[in-house]
């Protein structure tokens, strides 16, 4: 046995030195004159690597082994970096360019455990087949879907191109379940909606930040004025967005402030994260030969604005709310974003795999680290009249274990606030509240959005603790 662990050992520490050397020179090729990899503890890792080998109950496959010390390693760093495998690496590629192999609908989970329907994406084969928003899904081919969670029906939906499914579906006033048979196919999702929700007052919803949002977000700008030429004001909706490329947040911010304005700054340990963004096409345009904003009507730099954000809007979505912020273009309504201010670079490994790496923190104009913190907004409006709903079910970066800190102002003593903040959930879990389908007539927040944009009184919420102590008599 002795040989035996020694001869792993030593072809574990052979593996474990190669990548050693070769991340050593790539070290030293950034940072000429610093210390170099601390051999000693890559020894230990090639004496875990030959203990595993020689002594585990089973044997384990050596790529497996490999890949999962280098996501552990990455993981420990903070809640966004992370190693991405082959199938990580193409959903995320799939997610920046905004299409997927799928059918395409949006979901959300039903009271009843079951999947429910909020809208079929246009000219999908979903929407072909006469899929309806507020149907509910039981079954995918033979497979339940009661009591799975969002993420495990979104993987189980998607698939190869002209793979075939069927769903069984309940209905509202239809007796019997219908089913339908369904072809895969690559699917367009479009990250900006928009529409006149009343005479002279526009709503635009960002989604998320896709390659294509620039363009969706300028193509309905334009038919918004082309419904109404006066238009009085906008509410940009970036409620539950979760961010994404970094282009897209710069052209959303452009499309609103002037031309050469600064949006964006970032600041990290390399001197190519140490930048500037500003509102200029080479900043925001993902095609060198066209700017999708220069034909937006000018009244749109001029607009009344006011922007919707609450603890789901995130990264992309916190930098245009807080350029819009910070110059006074917009008034920002709604409750605290997530707070998460860093950036990720991906670094390619493999044709088919990579690294996510946090390099870099963002900064508003003005300086403001979004970090832990994110951005307050200037009125404080619950989802509903009576309270936060959903939304204060909802964590934030601070929350994360590991996360970045906020490197220009301390975070809030946790204590105190943790246990306002688990009161506040229990408050919104006791109300049993339907995830709320934005840009409706029951939209609270949109219709105070529009109260503010016309110059009447706003229902602000109260403060926390006021929420608290006015429910504890009732919760006896």
């Amino acid at each position: 046995m002795g040989k035996k662990l020694k001869s792993t050992g030593l072809v574990a520490l052979g593996v474990v030195a190669g990548v050693a050397v070769s991340l050593q020179f790539s070290a030293l090729a950034q940072r000429a004159g610093e210390p170099a990899l601390p051999l000693e503890e890559l020894r230990q890792l090639a004496d875990v690597y030959g203990l595993i080998k020689s002594d585990y109950v089973e044997q384990v496959d050596d790529k497996k082994l490999l890949t999962e010390a280098i996501s552990g390693m990455v993981a420990s760093l903070d809640p966004h970096s992370a190693y991405l495998d082959k199938k990580a690496y193409a959903e995320l590629r799939e997610g920046s360019q905004g299409k997927f192999v799928g059918l395409g609908i949006e979901i959300a989970q039903s009271d009843d455990g079951y999947i429910k329907i909020v809208s079929p994406i246009e000219d999908s084969p979903a929407y072909r087949a006469g899929i309806k928003a507020g149907d509910l899904i039981t079954r995918l081919d033979a497979m339940p879907l009661k009591g799975l969670s969002l993420d495990e029906s979104v993987k189980k939906m998607r698939g190869e191109p002209h793979s075939k499914v069927t769903l069984t579906v309940l209905r509202k006033d239809e007796p019997q379940p219908l089913t339908f048979s369904l072809v895969r196919e690559e699917i367009h999702q479009k990250s900006v909606k928009g529409k006149i929700v009343e005479p002279g007052y526009g709503w635009l919803r960002v989604a998320q930040f896709q390659e294509p949002t620039v363009d969706d977000l300028a193509a309905k700008i334009t038919e918004l004025y082309r419904q109404d030429p006066n238009l009085k004001g906008i509410v940009l909706d970036l409620r539950n967005d979760p961010g994404g490329v970094l282009q897209g947040a710069i052209g959303v911010a452009a499309a609103f402030l002037p031309k050469d304005t600064a949006v964006v700054s970032t600041n990290g340990q390399l001197p190519d994260s140490k930048e500037i963004y500003y509102a200029r096409p080479e900043f925001y345009s993902m095609r060198s030969d066209t700017d999708a904003l220069a034909r937006l009507p000018e009244a749109v730099k001029r607009v009344p604005l006011a922007v919707l954000v609450n603890t789901g809007s995130a990264s992309a979505s916190e930098i245009v709310a807080g350029a819009l912020q910070d110059y006074k273009r917009a008034t920002i309504i709604g409750s605290q974003t997530f707070g998460k201010g860093s950036v990720q670079t991906i670094r390619q490994l493999t044709a088919d795999t990579a690294l996510k790496l946090t390099t870099a923190r963002y900064y508003t104009p003005h300086g403001r680290s979004i970090q832990a913190k994110g951005i307050v907004p200037d009125l404080a409006v619950n989802e509903y009249p009576d309270g936060d709903g959903l939304n204060a079910l909802r964590m934030r970066e601070a929350d994360l274990e590991k996360h970045l800190s906020n490197d220009r102002e301390a975070e809030a003593a946790k204590d105190k606030r943790d246990e306002l903040e688990e009161q506040i959930r229990i408050l919104a879990l006791e109300k049993k509240r339907q995830p709320l389908e934005y840009g409706t007539a029951d939209d609270f927040q949109l219709r105070q959005a529009l109260n503010h944009l016309k110059g009447l009184p706003v229902q602000v919420a109260p403060p926390e603790s006021q929420i608290v102590q006015a429910a504890a008599p009732k919760r006896k």
